[in-house]
Protein backbone atom coordinates (compact mmCIF):
# COMPACT_ATOMS: atom_id res chain seq x y z
CA UNK A 1 0.00 0.00 0.00
CA UNK A 2 1.57 3.25 -0.78
CA UNK A 3 3.43 5.23 1.98
CA UNK A 4 3.53 1.89 4.17
CA UNK A 5 7.10 -0.63 4.19
CA UNK A 6 7.00 -3.91 5.90
CA UNK A 7 10.28 -4.10 7.81
CA UNK A 8 11.73 -7.05 7.89
CA UNK A 9 13.15 -6.60 10.85
CA UNK A 10 11.20 -8.11 13.79
CA UNK A 11 11.01 -6.39 17.70
CA UNK A 12 13.61 -8.28 19.80
CA UNK A 13 12.80 -11.42 18.06
CA UNK A 14 9.45 -12.17 18.62
CA UNK A 15 7.93 -12.11 15.83
CA UNK A 16 6.33 -8.91 15.53
CA UNK A 17 7.15 -7.01 12.83
CA UNK A 18 7.80 -3.23 11.99
CA UNK A 19 6.07 -1.55 9.57
CA UNK A 20 7.74 1.88 8.31
CA UNK A 21 6.06 4.47 6.60
CA UNK A 22 7.82 4.48 2.72
CA UNK A 23 8.70 8.25 2.16
CA UNK A 24 8.54 9.29 -1.57
CA UNK A 25 10.34 12.51 -2.78
CA UNK A 26 7.79 15.16 -2.90
CA UNK A 27 5.09 13.66 -1.85
CA UNK A 28 3.63 14.79 1.36
CA UNK A 29 3.82 12.05 4.29
CA UNK A 30 0.02 11.56 4.63
CA UNK A 31 -1.61 8.07 3.55
CA UNK A 32 -5.71 7.80 3.15
CA UNK A 33 -7.86 4.76 3.22
CA UNK A 34 -11.23 3.23 3.51
CA UNK A 35 -12.66 0.22 3.38
CA UNK A 36 -16.54 -0.87 3.18
CA UNK A 37 -18.17 -3.06 5.59
CA UNK A 38 -16.60 -6.83 4.23
CA UNK A 39 -13.86 -5.40 2.18
CA UNK A 40 -10.47 -6.68 2.93
CA UNK A 41 -8.28 -3.77 4.94
CA UNK A 42 -5.09 -2.43 2.88
CA UNK A 43 -3.09 -2.33 5.63
CA UNK A 44 -3.08 -5.91 6.76
CA UNK A 45 0.26 -7.13 7.62
CA UNK A 46 0.24 -10.74 7.89
CA UNK A 47 0.77 -11.65 12.00
CA UNK A 48 1.48 -8.95 14.64
CA UNK A 49 3.56 -5.71 13.79
CA UNK A 50 4.39 -2.65 15.00
CA UNK A 51 3.88 1.16 12.94
CA UNK A 52 7.02 3.62 13.44
CA UNK A 53 3.92 5.84 12.34
CA UNK A 54 0.67 7.38 14.07
CA UNK A 55 -2.13 6.03 13.04
CA UNK A 56 -5.88 7.21 13.12
CA UNK A 57 -9.32 5.79 12.34
CA UNK A 58 -12.82 6.76 11.90
CA UNK A 59 -15.93 4.21 11.76
CA UNK A 60 -18.11 5.93 9.84
CA UNK A 61 -20.62 3.09 10.19
CA UNK A 62 -20.82 -0.76 11.59
CA UNK A 63 -18.65 -2.25 13.80
CA UNK A 64 -14.78 -3.52 14.11
CA UNK A 65 -12.68 -5.11 16.10
CA UNK A 66 -9.17 -4.62 17.22
CA UNK A 67 -6.70 -5.65 19.32
CA UNK A 68 -3.81 -3.58 20.38
CA UNK A 69 -0.93 -4.52 23.33
CA UNK A 70 -2.54 -7.59 24.02
CA UNK A 71 -5.78 -5.48 24.58
CA UNK A 72 -9.34 -6.15 22.58
CA UNK A 73 -11.09 -3.15 21.27
CA UNK A 74 -14.30 -2.98 19.97
CA UNK A 75 -15.31 0.28 17.70
CA UNK A 76 -18.49 1.41 16.77
CA UNK A 77 -19.92 4.22 14.48
CA UNK A 78 -18.67 7.70 15.37
CA UNK A 79 -15.45 6.28 16.88
CA UNK A 80 -12.31 7.86 16.77
CA UNK A 81 -8.75 5.68 17.62
CA UNK A 82 -5.83 6.05 18.00
CA UNK A 83 -3.16 4.25 18.09
CA UNK A 84 0.87 5.09 18.94
CA UNK A 85 4.49 4.30 17.15
CA UNK A 86 5.40 0.96 18.75
CA UNK A 87 2.17 -0.22 19.62
CA UNK A 88 1.64 -4.26 18.70
CA UNK A 89 -1.56 -4.77 16.51
CA UNK A 90 -2.82 -8.27 16.44
CA UNK A 91 -3.39 -9.91 13.01
CA UNK A 92 -6.62 -8.56 11.95
CA UNK A 93 -8.95 -11.29 10.24
CA UNK A 94 -8.49 -9.56 6.83
CA UNK A 95 -12.22 -8.32 6.91
CA UNK A 96 -13.94 -5.61 8.85
CA UNK A 97 -17.43 -5.23 9.21
CA UNK A 98 -17.41 -1.40 9.50
CA UNK A 99 -16.86 1.45 7.11
CA UNK A 100 -13.25 2.77 8.26
CA UNK A 101 -11.09 5.53 7.49
CA UNK A 102 -7.73 5.18 8.46
CA UNK A 103 -4.92 8.03 8.28
CA UNK A 104 -1.55 7.30 8.66
CA UNK A 105 1.20 9.42 9.24
CA UNK A 106 4.90 9.71 10.59
CA UNK A 107 4.71 12.36 13.37
CA UNK A 108 7.21 15.03 11.66
CA UNK A 109 4.38 15.54 8.98
CA UNK A 110 2.48 17.83 11.08
CA UNK A 111 5.96 20.43 11.06
CA UNK A 112 7.32 19.52 8.01
CA UNK A 113 9.45 22.74 8.23
CA UNK A 114 11.04 22.06 11.68
CA UNK A 115 14.73 21.90 12.33
CA UNK A 116 14.69 18.18 13.41
CA UNK A 117 12.15 15.44 13.09
CA UNK A 118 9.50 15.56 15.83
CA UNK A 119 11.40 12.65 17.72
CA UNK A 120 9.74 13.89 20.60
CA UNK A 121 5.70 14.19 19.52
CA UNK A 122 4.49 13.02 22.70
CA UNK A 123 4.55 16.98 24.07
CA UNK A 124 3.32 18.27 20.66
CA UNK A 125 0.05 19.75 21.08
CA UNK A 126 -1.77 18.02 17.53
CA UNK A 127 -0.34 15.26 18.82
CA UNK A 128 -1.88 14.98 22.43
CA UNK A 129 -4.27 12.18 21.66
CA UNK A 130 -1.43 9.85 20.78
CA UNK A 131 0.90 11.33 23.30
CA UNK A 132 -1.93 10.67 25.88
CA UNK A 133 -3.25 7.24 24.91
CA UNK A 134 -3.55 5.58 28.44
CA UNK A 135 -5.85 8.63 29.16
CA UNK A 136 -9.31 7.18 28.71
CA UNK A 137 -8.14 3.62 27.52
CA UNK A 138 -6.35 0.58 28.61
CA UNK A 139 -3.29 1.90 30.49
CA UNK A 140 -0.38 0.60 29.25
CA UNK A 141 -1.38 0.30 25.40
CA UNK A 142 -0.56 2.46 23.02
CA UNK A 143 -4.24 3.14 21.80
CA UNK A 144 -7.22 5.12 22.70
CA UNK A 145 -10.81 5.47 21.98
CA UNK A 146 -12.80 8.83 22.14
CA UNK A 147 -15.98 9.48 20.48
CA UNK A 148 -17.39 11.94 17.89
CA UNK A 149 -20.33 13.80 18.87
CA UNK A 150 -23.36 12.73 16.13
CA UNK A 151 -23.31 15.83 15.20
CA UNK A 152 -19.83 16.67 14.70
CA UNK A 153 -19.38 13.40 12.01
CA UNK A 154 -20.63 15.32 9.39
CA UNK A 155 -17.46 17.55 9.28
CA UNK A 156 -15.24 14.86 10.37
CA UNK A 157 -16.10 13.21 7.04
CA UNK A 158 -15.55 15.94 5.02
CA UNK A 159 -12.34 16.11 6.41
CA UNK A 160 -11.58 13.09 5.61
CA UNK A 161 -12.93 12.87 1.91
CA UNK A 162 -10.97 16.50 1.49
CA UNK A 163 -7.72 15.43 2.48
CA UNK A 164 -8.26 12.05 0.44
CA UNK A 165 -9.33 14.20 -2.20
CA UNK A 166 -5.73 16.05 -1.98
CA UNK A 167 -3.89 13.06 -1.75
CA UNK A 168 -5.65 11.83 -4.88
CA UNK A 169 -5.87 14.90 -7.11
CA UNK A 170 -2.05 16.50 -6.42
CA UNK A 171 -3.32 20.35 -7.98
CA UNK A 172 -0.78 23.18 -7.38
CA UNK A 173 -0.11 23.33 -3.50
CA UNK A 174 -1.64 19.91 -2.73
CA UNK A 175 1.49 19.74 -0.22
CA UNK A 176 0.08 22.45 1.58
CA UNK A 177 -3.63 21.83 1.75
CA UNK A 178 -2.83 18.28 3.19
CA UNK A 179 -0.86 19.69 5.95
CA UNK A 180 -3.70 22.46 5.90
CA UNK A 181 -6.21 19.12 6.37
CA UNK A 182 -4.33 17.08 8.24
CA UNK A 183 -4.16 20.05 11.01
CA UNK A 184 -7.85 20.60 11.12
CA UNK A 185 -8.16 16.59 11.42
CA UNK A 186 -5.98 16.52 14.04
CA UNK A 187 -7.53 20.07 15.94
CA UNK A 188 -10.67 18.10 15.86
CA UNK A 189 -9.34 14.87 17.12
CA UNK A 190 -7.45 17.26 20.30
CA UNK A 191 -11.39 18.31 21.14
CA UNK A 192 -12.67 15.20 21.90
CA UNK A 193 -13.25 13.54 25.38
CA UNK A 194 -12.30 10.04 25.68
CA UNK A 195 -14.19 7.02 25.42
CA UNK A 196 -16.88 5.74 27.80
CA UNK A 197 -14.99 3.81 30.44
CA UNK A 198 -16.20 0.32 29.36
CA UNK A 199 -13.45 -0.12 27.67
CA UNK A 200 -10.73 -2.64 28.14
CA UNK A 201 -8.41 -2.33 31.07
CA UNK A 202 -10.55 0.24 32.62
CA UNK A 203 -12.11 -1.05 35.98
CA UNK A 204 -14.89 1.30 37.67
CA UNK A 205 -12.14 2.72 40.59
CA UNK A 206 -9.14 3.46 37.75
CA UNK A 207 -12.42 5.58 35.69
CA UNK A 208 -13.60 7.19 38.69
CA UNK A 209 -10.25 8.75 39.24
CA UNK A 210 -9.98 10.09 36.07
CA UNK A 211 -13.16 11.53 35.94
CA UNK A 212 -12.24 13.79 38.90
CA UNK A 213 -8.63 14.65 37.36
CA UNK A 214 -10.85 15.53 34.49
CA UNK A 215 -13.76 17.40 36.10
CA UNK A 216 -11.51 19.47 39.07
CA UNK A 217 -8.48 19.58 37.33
CA UNK A 218 -8.86 23.60 36.88
CA UNK A 219 -8.66 23.55 41.10
CA UNK A 220 -5.88 23.32 43.97
CA UNK A 221 -6.52 19.79 44.52
CA UNK A 222 -4.36 16.89 46.22
CA UNK A 223 -4.08 13.50 45.63
CA UNK A 224 -5.99 13.44 49.44
CA UNK A 225 -8.97 15.39 47.46
CA UNK A 226 -8.87 12.93 44.89
CA UNK A 227 -9.17 10.10 47.37
CA UNK A 228 -11.87 11.54 49.30
CA UNK A 229 -13.88 12.08 46.27
CA UNK A 230 -13.91 8.53 45.36
CA UNK A 231 -14.45 7.31 49.15
CA UNK A 232 -11.16 5.50 49.10
CA UNK A 233 -7.26 6.22 50.83
CA UNK A 234 -4.37 8.15 49.12
CA UNK A 235 -2.37 5.01 49.46
CA UNK A 236 -5.14 2.62 47.92
CA UNK A 237 -5.88 4.97 44.99
CA UNK A 238 -1.73 5.45 44.69
CA UNK A 239 -1.79 1.55 44.54
CA UNK A 240 -4.53 0.71 41.73
CA UNK A 241 -3.30 3.88 39.53
CA UNK A 242 0.06 3.07 39.76
CA UNK A 243 -0.12 -0.36 38.81
CA UNK A 244 -2.63 -0.23 36.30
CA UNK A 245 -1.21 3.38 34.32
CA UNK A 246 1.89 2.96 35.15
CA UNK A 247 1.65 6.51 36.42
CA UNK A 248 0.88 8.16 39.59
CA UNK A 249 -1.89 10.52 40.34
CA UNK A 250 0.11 13.61 40.32
CA UNK A 251 1.26 12.76 37.34
CA UNK A 252 -2.04 12.23 35.49
CA UNK A 253 -3.40 15.12 37.16
CA UNK A 254 -0.19 17.25 35.51
CA UNK A 255 -0.32 16.01 32.65
CA UNK A 256 -4.38 17.09 31.97
CA UNK A 257 -3.59 20.33 33.28
CA UNK A 258 -0.15 20.58 31.06
CA UNK A 259 -2.82 19.86 28.32
CA UNK A 260 -5.26 22.69 28.77
CA UNK A 261 -2.52 24.71 29.43
CA UNK A 262 -0.95 24.43 26.04
CA UNK A 263 -4.60 25.25 24.28
CA UNK A 264 -4.56 28.59 26.43
CA UNK A 265 -1.82 29.52 25.48
CA UNK A 266 -1.78 29.04 21.99
CA UNK A 267 -6.12 30.16 21.76
CA UNK A 268 -5.95 33.11 24.12
CA UNK A 269 -3.95 35.87 24.84
CA UNK A 270 -4.49 35.41 29.07
CA UNK A 271 -1.29 35.94 30.61
CA UNK A 272 1.09 33.27 32.57
CA UNK A 273 0.02 34.33 35.99
CA UNK A 274 -3.90 33.97 35.16
CA UNK A 275 -3.48 30.44 33.01
CA UNK A 276 -1.91 29.69 36.34
CA UNK A 277 -5.09 29.88 37.99
CA UNK A 278 -6.99 28.26 35.59
CA UNK A 279 -5.05 24.89 35.55
CA UNK A 280 -5.33 24.93 39.16
CA UNK A 281 -1.80 26.07 40.06
CA UNK A 282 -1.72 29.25 42.92
CA UNK A 283 1.66 29.93 42.58
CA UNK A 284 2.35 31.16 39.34
CA UNK A 285 6.18 30.53 39.55
CA UNK A 286 5.52 27.09 40.21
CA UNK A 287 3.31 26.42 37.02
CA UNK A 288 6.10 28.25 35.31
CA UNK A 289 8.56 25.45 36.82
CA UNK A 290 6.05 22.85 35.89
CA UNK A 291 5.63 23.88 32.42
CA UNK A 292 9.40 23.97 31.63
CA UNK A 293 10.07 20.47 33.41
CA UNK A 294 7.36 19.67 30.91
CA UNK A 295 8.46 21.27 27.85
CA UNK A 296 11.88 22.22 28.14
CA UNK A 297 10.88 26.14 27.55
CA UNK A 298 8.97 28.49 29.76
CA UNK A 299 5.24 29.19 28.86
CA UNK A 300 5.74 32.29 27.14
CA UNK A 301 8.72 31.17 24.98
CA UNK A 302 6.25 28.19 23.57
CA UNK A 303 3.78 30.59 23.27
CA UNK A 304 6.19 32.70 21.30
CA UNK A 305 7.47 29.78 19.38
CA UNK A 306 3.85 28.71 18.89
CA UNK A 307 3.13 31.76 16.79
CA UNK A 308 6.06 32.38 15.14
CA UNK A 309 5.13 28.94 13.37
Amino acid sequence: MMGLSSGADALADTGVHLVGYDRRAGVPPVTVQSWAAGERRGAVVPGAHAHDFLVLLFVEDGEDALRVDGHDWTLGAGDAFVIAPGAVVGPPDGHSPARVWAVFFPADAVDPGAAAPLASWHGHPLLAAFGSTAFGGHRRGGAQRLRVPDEDRPQWLAQLHELDAELRGRRDGYADAVRAHLTLLLVRLGRLRPGPPDDPGVEPLLAAVLDVVENRFREPISLRDIAAAVGLTPGHVTTVVGRRTGRTVQQWLTERRMREARRLLADTDLTVADIAHRVGYRDGGYFVRRFRAEHGVPPAAWRRAGRAG
